[in-house]
């Protein structure tokens, strides 16, 4: 334990001092300022006003933005490391290959994870000296559902990490992998829908298997709790789960997505030529 929390501290104090973390930080950072500077806050959209407004508009730029800064930064710990010669060093060392490896993934989650998370709480604690009401529930909500995507695109960066030979092929894997959870959202579906003719609940199978997906999905219930947006869709997922179901569906599956990917990135690290 004491390896995996230096490892973690270590990861933590690079990513610090790497240039994405400062531009990763400022973005969430200025979309925060720039939404109380243009009233976002004092804008009114089906109900939902004030800092539930804003916190709405934030977590669908947060959707867009954080998966693709997640995966390409973190598609580079285990296929940099090998291109740098690191792992040399490393078995050199009293450090076991469990240690480091988790021991990054924790601290690359710290990194990716506060920044996001400390501009909602900024936004919360600056709300509440403006004398704003505070939506506290959605707040937690969102921040279970902003961690478990967080997690979830940690696991799956480092899977793909372990299997590619170079940090060329690893960021290329990790842009491939994103784009296609972007189509997946609707494009695909849609066309899979109307030219195969697939019932309407193979298709939202295959959507929720899609973890962007679920997390919109999720954010989209607090905001629309009908899901009106979605269609007759909505009518499989409410009898599948219900709503409150859902939402914690949004955060569980997620998070064992991420562990079970990492934990398979993490076997085939271990068996994989180091050097």
């Amino acid at each position: 334990m004491g390896h995996l929390a230096l490892t973690a501290r270590l990861d933590v104090a690079e990513s610090i001092r790497a240039k994405w973390f400062f531009v990763y930080s400022l973005i969430f950072g200025g979309i925060v300022a720039a939404f109380f500077a243009f009233g976002v806050t004092e804008s009114r959209v089906l109900g939902f006003m004030g800092l539930s407004r804003l916190l709405v508009t934030y977590i669908q730029l947060a959707m867009a933005i954080m998966p693709i800064f997640i995966l390409l930064t973190t598609v580079r710990s285990v296929a940099g490391d090998r291109e740098a010669g690191v792992f040399e060093y490393l078995l050199s060392l009293p450090v076991s290959l469990s240690s480091w490896y988790w021991g990054r993934l924790i601290g690359r989650f710290l990194t990716v994870f506060l920044p996001v998370f400390l501009a909602m709480l900024g936004a919360a604690l600056w709300a509440t000296f403006k004398d704003i009401e505070v939506p506290w529930r959605m707040f937690a909500i969102y921040t279970g559902q902003l961690a478990a995507m967080s997690w979830c695109f940690l696991g799956l960066g480092m899977l793909l990490s372990t299997f590619a030979r170079s940090t060329d092929v690893a960021q290329g894997s990790a842009f491939v992998l994103w784009l296609t959870c972007l189509l997946f959202l609707d494009l695909i579906l849609l066309g899979v829908l109307i030219q195969g003719r697939m019932p309407a609940e193979g298709v939202v199978a295959i959507a929720l298997v899609n973890p962007l997906q679920v997390f919109r999905t999720g954010a989209l219930m607090l905001f629309d709790p009908q899901l009106v947006v979605f269609g007759p869709a909505a009518f499989v997922i409410y009898d599948w789960f219900g709503g409150p179901k859902f939402i914690i569906y949004s955060m569980v599956y997620p998070a064992f997505l991420g562990t079970l990917t990492a934990a398979i990135g993490y076997f085939n690290f271990r068996r994989g030529d180091l050097v």
